[in-house]
């Protein structure tokens, strides 16, 4: 039965982090009913080599596969299979049988004949939910955390709904989805009572709850939701590349309310994710369930096609068409599409566990056929191919041409062409490490939105032209060797996102420009500070009113300051906006720290990172931050001793310090002599919720850490060879609380004293001891489970 939950269980388990420490290898092939043990095998292999594999003989790919398993244990997991062929299921696991005992494969099936052939392998029988549960499960998603028992009215009907789902959580999700955004009675009924429930749809096996969801999403979702049949089963997607296809393919209307078309559509992506239709995987990823990939694969049905498979004559009407994305892929792959005349869209796609790691080719010969054919095309991906080191000028004839990904090639230059294509919008160069110059005509591409030049790390300048480039929104140079910013920048007043501003000498380029940018949001670095020519430019920066940035760098060059306070004058006047997030200071030169830094009105500051800031002889008191969770704080060579101050102490302040904070690095600190820990008095411990404590090269380190914290998990010391050496202080066992310890990892010469008070402790339960005098001469029951590393 489709949608009871099989997959759901079988990738919490495949996702648990203790079942995945039991195994070596792991790998997901999604089956379906199109079998191949070609694609199934090469799927595996892949996973385990985490690289590609161009071959199609199966003989091969299982001699290869038997070899990466051999002696290891593995969890795969075959999801959907539909095959019932005994014969088919032996020639699959052959490899299998290389494997280390222990080893295990997981099969979801609808099919029961299917879960026969498994031999004497357990059978998991998924039962539908109870109407009870079911009608939970429905709420939850209709209602949220909202109370609804008062409503007693849509809970009858509700329950009369949840009954229709026949127990099937998938049903029962996303139909909780479709109510949610009607929370009328009046819409519940005309769900409930719904011809839908009751019309046939021929040999499809699709849900009429998922149809319901379908049918009542609005005109501009349906689109959305349909054009994701592009992408291959259990595909990976983030939300921001379908945002860009989407714009592209003219899927998005223009907001009456003046909200840029960027903002609408992904306010669609995130309605489609809260009826359900869409579904997270990762922190940042999100997937389609089999059951409704095939909802918007029948819709879409001859306009949306995988190039796998496909006949010539099903590609002259098509529109969208996606490829998995080969080690090489020669001319003969794309012959189907000489007659596609209509294509809007090509896009390769690869498994995301392969592409970071390997090199993809692409036949020359096919481009230089192929493009000039495809004059309707919209979007234009040749993302990942190596060889891609320039485009033939046929390029310049893709008039309708909108998206162009070239990142991770090695485009030297972009042809001149190229900027007759005015309807481009989105233009991806990241990761073209080879890119020289990009072209000085850019300014005709006036309706270029969205330009990614981020980790091009030959590219020195940008032209003149970029300035006229009035409707970009997004314009990420960050890894780029720029030496600064084109003359008045400030036209771009339509920028939402600047990675980088890199100031220059010139009153063009100067940091000043920054203050047209009002609309600002996300992360921005301003680097070159040192460029600065009066500390009163800063103030014109305007940091103060750009309410939407979350994340905020400043950075000096790494030569010696100039002038100490200068650097002091304009970092006090950097003073950003109350809601920042995440702040960085790099090779900042002035001896102290402006009063703004550690002002407790900083009350969303999180993470903070102070680094190479040499002449420094203290730090700022971040301790008053509420809610700051990570500090860094790496190479302040003129810091000899942190005190009080560090904390944020006023007088009889009853601000706790450090509050929030659950990790804190402290690295190459080489004259580091002395930490003072504050008194947490009648106020409390300080540091009460830290959870890890790192200490890496800090020689001069003598004193001993602080005594009480009672939530430390893990406490990582390298480098630091005087730190509690024995005398030095006359701390005792029982005065530390590290009840929490899970982890110890101690590196380098570290002294027997501070082992021997933590081995007192003896809660922890991983214990790692680098090569050190101490590895040889200390020994103790409490380290029975302690590792020593080479």
């Amino acid at each position: 039965m489709g949608g009871v939950g099989k997959t759901t269980l079988a990738r919490m388990l495949y996702n648990n982090n203790k079942v995945k420490g039991h195994f070596t290898l792991q790998a997901w092939a999604c089956v379906s009913e199109d079998y191949s043990a070609v694609r199934i095998t090469k799927t595996i292999l892949e996973s385990v080599n985490t690289k590609p594999c161009n071959t199609t003989d199966l003989n091969l790919l299982q001699v290869e596969l038997r070899e990466q398993l051999r002696g290891k244990k593995f969890l795969f997991v075959l999801d959907d299979l539909w095959n019932e062929n005994y014969g088919d299921w032996e020639c699959l696991q052959t490899p299998f049988t290389s494997g280390a005992r222990g080893s295990k494969v997981i099969v979801t099936t609808r099919n029961k004949n299917v879960a026969s052939l498994m031999k004497n392998v357990p059978i998991q029988f998924l039962e539908p939910l109870s109407p009870q549960d079911c009608w939970l499960l429905l709420a939850k998603h209709a209602f949220g955390n909202e109370n609804y028992s008062a409503n007693s009215n849509l809970v009858d009907i509700g329950k009369q709904i949840a009954l229709k789902c026949k127990g099937l959580p998938l049903a029962a999700q996303t139909l909780g989805g479709l109510l949610r955004c009607n929370i009328d009675s009046e819409e519940w009924n005309r769900i409930l009572n719904s011809n839908i429930w009751y019309l046939s749809y021929g040999t499809t096996d699709i849900l009429p709850a998922l149809w319901l969801s379908y049918h009542y999403l609005p005109a501009q979702l349906k689109q959305c939701f349909v054009y994701c049949s592009i992408f291959p089963k259990d595909y990976e997607f983030e939300k921001e590349d379908v945002v860009q296809l989407w714009m592209a393919e003219g899927l998005v209307t223009q907001a009456d309310n003046g909200k840029i078309m960027e903002s609408v559509a992904r306010k669609y992506f995130d309605e489609l994710l809260s009826r359900s239709l869409f579904q997270k995987s990762r922190e940042f990823g999100f997937t389609m369930h089999d059951l409704i990939h095939d909802l918007a694969m029948f819709i879409s049905r001859g306009f949306s096609l995988r190039l796998e498979g496909v006949e010539s004559h099903e590609v002259q009407r098509a529109r969208h068409l996606s490829f998995a994305r080969g080690e090489f892929d020669v001319a003969q792959k794309f012959e189907p599409l000489y007659g596609a005349k209509c294509l809007r869209t090509f896009l390769p796609t690869s498994l995301k566990q392969i592409e970071y790691y390997e090199e993809f080719y692409v036949s020359k010969k096919a481009l230089q056929h192929l493009l000039p054919s495809l004059r309707c095309l919209r979007v234009l991906s040749l993302s990942r191919y190596q060889n891609v080191t320039k485009l033939p000028d046929s390029i310049g004839n893709l008039i309708h041409l909108r998206y162009l990904d070239l990142s991770h090639t090695a485009i030297e230059r972009l042809p001149g062409v190229l900027c007759n294509l005015y309807n481009l919008q989105t233009l991806l160069l990241s990761n073209c490490s080879s890119l020289l110059e990009l072209p000085a005509d850019i300014r005709k591409l006036i309706n270029l939105q969205k330009l990614m030049l981020a980790s091009c790390s030959s590219l020195t300048k940008l032209p003149l032209g970029m300035t006229e480039l009035i409707n970009l929104h997004h314009l990420d140079v960050s890894g780029t060797k720029i030496e600064e910013m084109p003359v008045q920048m400030g036209r771009l007043k339509s920028l939402r996102q600047l990675t980088a501003f890199v100031v220059g000498r010139s009153v063009g380029s100067s940091i000043g420009e920054l203050r047209e940018f009002s609309q600002l949001q996300g992360k921005l670095a301003i680097l070159k500070l040192q460029n600065v020519v009066d500390a009163r430019d800063a103030l014109q920066a305007n940091l103060k009113d750009k309410k939407d940035l979350k994340e905020l760098e400043l950075a000096w060059s790494a030569e010696d300051a100039d002038d100490s306070q200068k650097e002091k004058d304009v970092l006090d006047k950097l003073h950003p906006c109350m809601n920042i997030e995440i702040l960085t200071i790099r090779f900042y030169g002035g001896t102290n720290f402006p009063n703004w830094l550690g002002d407790s009105s900083f009350s969303n500051l999180q993470v903070m990172h102070l680094s190479d800031c040499s002449y420094c002889w203290s730090l700022p008191p971040v301790g008053r931050l509420p809610s700051l969770k990570e500090l860094c704080i790496e190479r302040m060579k003129s810091v000899k001793m942190i005190g009080v101050e560090f904390y944020g102490r006023n007088g009889a302040s009853l601000i706790q310090p450090f509050q929030s904070l659950e990790k804190l690095k402290f690295m190459e600190m080489a004259e580091w002599e002395e930490w003072v820990h504050a008194s947490g008095g009648e106020y409390g411990q300080d540091f009460p919720r830290l959870q890890e404590l790192i200490l890496t090269n800090c020689p001069k380190l003598s004193r001993s850490l602080p005594c009480h914290l009672p939530c430390l998990k893990k406490l990582t010391v390298s480098g630091c060879e005087v730190l509690h050496d024995e005398g030095a202080n006359t701390t005792t066992t029982s005065s530390l609380n590290y009840r929490s310890l899970e982890e110890l990892e101690i590196e380098g010469g570290c002294q027997k004293g501070l082992l021997s008070l933590l081995v007192e402790i003896g809660n922890f339960v991983d214990t790692m001891l680098a090569q050190s005098p101490l590895s040889s001469t200390f020994e103790s029951p409490e380290l029975s489970n302690a590792v020593f590393v080479p």
